[in-house]
């Protein structure tokens, strides 16, 4: 089956930099676009970063110049490279396979498999 492992989550100061990974296992990763969503407590889940099968990126408004997403099919991984992290960035990140084309790339109805999520803390 899927399997979507997050690390790289820690607590860290503002303007501090962390680097998030996903690894997958069970598919064909090269074949998926893939993404970054995040959760902060008593908010909703919010897209951060996509990059699909072909290398087309999309990053949220809110982290445009920050965070840098990539990835390595030879190693099934996606990374999300975070500097300059601010107080409102502190959430649970998590990595999201697309299986589906109905929505826009922050859509999370039209991703199937989910990771446990990395913990990201952001203090002042």
């Amino acid at each position: 089956q899927v399997r979507l492992v997050e690390s790289g989550g820690d607590s860290v100061q503002a303007g501090g930099s962390l680097r998030l990974t996903c690894t997958a296992s069970g598919l064909t990763f090269a074949d998926y676009s893939m993404a970054w969503f995040r959760q902060a407590p008593g908010k909703a889940r919010e897209g951060v970063s996509y990059i699909s099968a072909g290398g087309t990126i999309h990053y949220a408004d809110f982290v445009q110049g920050r965070f840098t997403v990539s990835r390595d099919d030879a190693k099934n991984m996606v990374t999300l490279q975070m500097n300059g992290l601010k107080v409102e960035d502190t959430a649970m990140y998590y990595c999201a396979r697309r299986a589906v084309y109905r929505g826009w790339w922050y859509s999370a109805d039209d991703f199937d498999n989910w990771g446990q999520g990395t913990q990201v803390t952001v203090s002042s």
